[in-house]
């Protein structure tokens, strides 16, 4: 098995588990956003105190990265379905990881300066 076929199965058994982790991440995300609020929906403020609990912003966090990592894998493998070449195939990979960790940091950036 080559490099080429390692990473990508790499990527595909990532993206499953992050497939995976998604169903009961987004079931927290939902059940705490809409059922356990009163009215069915948080306002601002109360979304900025929700944030200020500890476990509340890891659960968020860890959504967060899961999220932006399964939706980035879907995208590889759309290139990958395009047959590109090697040196096409680093480059975006490399934009991806960049775009991946430019989408965590923001969000991270904006939730922390929400709960300061």
């Amino acid at each position: 098995m080559g490099a080429r076929s390692s990473a990508g199965m790499a990527s595909w058994i990532l993206q499953a588990i992050t497939g995976v982790l998604l169903i009961p991440l987004v079931g927290l995300h939902w059940v705490a956003q809409h059922f356990l609020a009163v009215g069915g929906l948080r306002d601002f403020a109360q979304v900025v105190d929700y944030l200020r609990t500890p476990p509340v912003f890891a659960l968020e966090t860890a959504f967060l990265v899961v999220v932006t990592t399964h939706a980035l894998l879907g995208v590889r493998a759309v290139i990958l379905d395009l047959g590109p070449s090697p040196r096409t195939l680093r480059l975006s990979d490399l934009a991806l990881v960049l775009v991946g960790i430019g989408a965590v940091g923001y969000g991270l950036a904006l939730t922390l300066a929400l709960i300061r």
